[in-house]
């Protein structure tokens, strides 16, 4: 089981991204998949994440600036982040979650938010 984030880069205070993941190696449709992140010196955090009923939870710092989606076809997760601040800055990993032992995660994506 594979997940390959893209996306991240480096975006100006106000600037938008688009994260992308997408899985390999089993069928994700019944997972829930979710972005985390962790800046320096922080703990992670979930930012966002889909039930496979599409339900959708989000960390209050990006309600509003950030959604989630899933595309099950293409066995991916998306995180659309509009309204970037300086301190969404860190490494967004790609999860997914059916059971405590089928818990994957992606190799993280930088995320810099600077002026």
């Amino acid at each position: 089981v594979q997940l390959v984030e893209s996306g991240g880069g480096l975006v100006q205070p106000g600037g938008s991204l688009r994260l992308s993941c997408v899985a390999s190696g089993t069928i994700f449709s019944m997972y829930t998949l979710g972005w985390y992140r962790q800046a320096p010196g922080k703990q992670r955090e979930l930012v966002a994440d889909i039930t496979s009923v599409n339900n959708i939870n989000y960390a209050d710092t990006v309600k509003g600036r950030f959604t989630i989606s899933r595309d099950n076809g293409w066995n991916a997760v998306y995180l659309q982040m509009n309204s970037l601040k300086p301190e969404d800055t860190a490494v967004y990993y790609c999860n997914a979650k059916l059971s405590r032992l089928l818990d994957y995660w992606g190799q993280g994506t930088q995320v810099t938010v600077s002026s």
